[in-house]
């Protein structure tokens, strides 16, 4: 009897040892998704920097970012980032030969939260125009 009375008392400390960890470390980004729209490949590179702050009580450590892709690049805050300041991670979209619409994940490991958080960045390239010299690579030379 006594046994079972101090393992609930344990598990009920646990329980509010978690939830109370839980409390203290706290990060929400400004939002976790952007649509860039119609982008032309003429135009080059492009990117969009997500926003976070940390509400919670210990630093954040943004251990790292992986895209789904190498046509995106991230960027992020590389020191920890202090309670009640904020953070960045920012993803570069290469949409050089690459026509229509893309969806990309970009991946960030954490310090606080178990699973990774997932951010993600969408779009249409709208083609360059061709020109004779980009369908005909060749050059071909008639000599009399």
């Amino acid at each position: 009897m006594q046994r079972t009375f101090i393992t609930i008392i344990l598990i009920f400390a646990l329980g509010i040892f978690g939830l109370q960890a839980q409390n203290n470390a706290a990060f929400s980004f400004e939002n976790t998704s952007h649509d860039f729209g119609r982008v032309k490949e003429d135009n080059g590179k492009v990117s969009y920097t997500f926003k976070f702050k940390n509400n919670g009580k210990q630093p954040i450590i943004i251990k790292n970012v992986e895209s789904s892709c190498g046509c995106t690049t991230p960027e992020w805050s590389r020191t920890p980032v202090l309670p009640g300041k904020e953070g960045f991670v920012s993803a570069e979209y290469d949409p050089l030969d690459r026509p229509g619409t893309f969806d990309k994940q970009i991946t960030v490991y954490n310090n606080i939260t178990a699973q990774p958080i997932v951010l993600l960045i969408k779009g249409d390239v709208v083609p360059k125009t061709k020109e004779v010299s980009d369908i005909y690579r060749i050059k071909l030379v008639i000599s009399a």
